[in-house]
């Protein structure tokens, strides 16, 4: 998270939107580390009444609130309301990419940042069951190289990086699955065997394909240009 704010160049007085803030860690990590004001937005009731839950209980509601509303449509704020737009592995589940972009566009502030990272990049040979069981979760767009870029720059946004960060994917995955497995009996309990089998298979394709760099994660950063404005 830390390398998250410094690129969105962050400061106490910084207006920020979250996309697909689930359970909410990223917006309360953003409040207790830089002091800024974040809104977080999630499709999912369940998350977002959690996360409005550790924010009270964390007692940043003066500058942290979550709200439920679905991305992938007209975000509920006017104009150049917020200093960055941040998303952190969300934007693969959403459709419509280019208009989720543009509404990116219309909410920043000349001169604000968006950041979102994307771990369905296509970049090697990917099976029919890979492909199966790496999206066996939730809807996911798998995407080639290039077409983010190609993207971000039609919605009218500045590009300012693409990083390859697929390593942590690779890692992340393989802890996460480690971690369920000593834990197995327990989990099996509360989930049932089927579903953890069915987690475990996820966890083991995530870290497969990306550890060999089939499907890579990358992080993507750009800026709404000052003294530039297109209506959206």
């Amino acid at each position: 998270f830390r390398r998250i704010f410094t690129m969105l160049e962050l400061t106490p007085a910084s207006q920020v939107l979250e996309i697909g803030c689930g359970a909410g860690a990223c917006a309360v990590y953003m409040v207790e580390s830089v002091g800024c004001h974040v809104i977080g937005l999630d499709v999912n009731k369940n998350g977002v009444r959690n996360a409005s839950e550790l924010a009270r209980t964390r007692k940043l509601d003066s500058r942290l609130r979550f709200e439920r509303a679905d991305a992938g449509q007209r975000l509920p704020f006017a104009d150049q309301s917020f200093d960055a737009v941040v998303s952190n592995d969300a934007m693969c589940h959403i459709p419509r990419r280019l208009a989720v972009l543009k509404e990116w566009y219309r909410v920043l502030r000349p001169g604000g940042r968006a950041l979102y990272t994307d771990a369905m990049i296509v970049t090697g040979a990917l099976s029919n069951e890979e492909m199966a069981a790496r999206s066996s979760i939730g809807y996911y767009l798998f995407l080639p190289p290039g077409e983010n870029e190609r993207l971000i720059r039609e919605a009218g946004l500045e590009l300012l990086r693409a990083d390859d960060v697929t390593e942590a994917a690779a890692v992340l995955s393989k802890r996460w699955r480690d971690a369920r497995a000593l834990r197995q009996s327990e989990l099996v309990k509360v989930e049932g065997e089927a579903n953890f089998d069915g987690l475990q298979t996820f966890l083991a394709c995530v870290h497969n394909v990306a550890r060999e760099r089939r499907l890579s994660r990358f992080l993507y950063l750009a800026r709404k240009r000052e003294g530039v404005w297109r209506r959206q």
